[in-house]
């Protein structure tokens, strides 16, 4: 007998056959038609919500975490009209890349096609389900979905609720499949059914896609974990340093994009490190530093900070403050410590800020602009599958290009090779 994980896949797999024959207007349909669903489903998708966030309560799951988890009728809104954003999105499957003829008469053309069955390992973010569907359906392709544990009852409802407006067009209610089975064999599984999976995109914390990468077989687009930094110069104006720091860690820190170490020039924390703490002790926020860091934060609760500190993506109301000597300084903390997801200098010197953007190895570097805006949504990407921090197919926030390959389509007229 198969495994839930295989059937599953097979599914996906005979659908994904049909899928490419799908025009843009049968599956913007479809998209649309499952946006109108969630909506009008959403006080059942809020109910099957509600006992999962119980029960990470019950378990002791950090705010940080629970409100990753979280859904109320605004988020279902707002996950809704994502897939109505990528509804108008063009559709790339099709797009002519190259067109060229030979010599001996044969024509070439590459174009976009689908990849085919995407698998998606992601954590307790059930806005990930939605997304990541409507992305993979828009470019033809169908996916297996494997959530945490954390998010199995808002996942079932809504691919439930996914599956049946689909049901209605044209598109094939088994291109979504959700594994239901929590154990982590069921991903490990996943990880080899080459032959039935095209890619496999993990989507979390640092061990997930570590797990992710060391263990499978399938082809693995990574998304990173985000170790984002802040360098602030000594030209840095004080207030928008202020509100960039602050909206890069508190915003939402629960997410890949926020900042976890606040990197300041000595003569900038010499002026202003007193006041820009004092913003975000007032917002709760957990400081670690050095012992030099603390001498400027007299009467502030500043615990030490050590490599580990530096080395952890905290998703939760905790930050490294770090005074250093120069651009120099900064730079090497970054290539150390970061992983290559969405670094930032604040500076009004031009030069520096050149030199960061060309020095810094990131999927985003921003000069005087919060690292928060790493994501599809923002670069008018709509909704994304995840934040790609390798180099190979597709770097940083991933939109529908990215989850097409390509094909060669050569005609001739009787040519053979001599």
């Amino acid at each position: 007998m198969l495994s839930e994980v295989r059937q599953k896949a097979t599914l996906a797999q005979t659908a994904a056959s049909t899928m490419n024959n799908l025009t843009t207007e049968q599956k913007n349909e479809a998209l649309a038609r499952m946006a109108d669903r969630l909506i009008a489903e959403s006080e059942a998708i809020i109910a099957a919500n509600g006992l999962d966030l119980q029960r990470g309560r019950d378990q002791g799951t950090s705010p940080s975490l629970l409100d990753r988890l979280a859904l109320n009728e605004a988020r279902v809104e707002a996950i809704a009209e994502g897939l109505r954003q990528i509804v108008a999105l063009p559709d790339p499957v099709g797009e002519l890349l190259e067109q060229f003829d030979r010599p001996n008469g044969l024509s070439v053309e590459k174009r976009r096609v689908p990849l085919g069955v995407i698998g998606m390992i992601y954590e307790a973010r059930p806005n990930v389900t939605v997304d990541a569907t409507g992305l993979c359906l828009k470019t033809g392709n169908s996916v297996v979905l494997r959530g945490g544990s954390a998010a199995i009852e808002s996942n079932r409802k809504i691919v439930e609720v996914l599956r049946s407006a689909l049901a209605e067009t044209a598109l094939p209610a088994d291109a979504i499949q959700l594994i239901e089975d929590s154990d982590r064999a069921s991903v490990n599984e996943m990880l080899k059914l080459n032959g039935l999976l095209d890619v496999v995109i993990p989507r979390g914390g640092a061990s997930l896609i570590r797990n992710v990468v060391e263990n499978a077989t399938v082809p693995v687009i990574e998304t990173g974990a985000g170790i984002c930094h802040t360098f602030v110069d000594d030209s840095a104006i004080y207030q928008m340093a202020a509100d960039i720091a602050f909206n890069a860690k508190v915003q939402r820190p629960s997410v890949c994009n926020s900042m976890e170490t606040l990197l300041v020039h000595e003569a900038f924390a010499e002026r202003h490190l007193a006041q820009l703490a004092e913003i975000f002790v007032e917002a709760n926020v957990e400081l670690r530093g050095s012992s030099r860091v603390a001498e400027l934060l007299s009467g502030v609760q500043v615990k030490p900070a050590t490599d580990e500190d530096y080395a952890t993506e905290y998703n939760d109301y905790i930050m490294n403050v770090r005074i250093v000597a120069n651009l120099d300084e900064a730079l090497e903390h970054i290539r150390k410590f970061g992983t290559k997801h969405s670094e930032c200098i604040v500076t009004e010197n031009a030069d520096n800020a050149e030199r960061f953007i060309q020095e810094i190895d990131a999927a985003a570097v921003y000069h005087n602009a919060s690292t928060r805006f790493t994501d599809g949504f923002e670069f008018g990407f709509g909704a994304e599958i995840g934040i790609s921090t390798q180099k190979l197919h597709a770097r940083g926030p991933m939109g529908l290009p990215a989850l097409t390959s390509t094909k060669y389509r050569i005609y001739g007229n009787g040519q053979i090779r001599g």
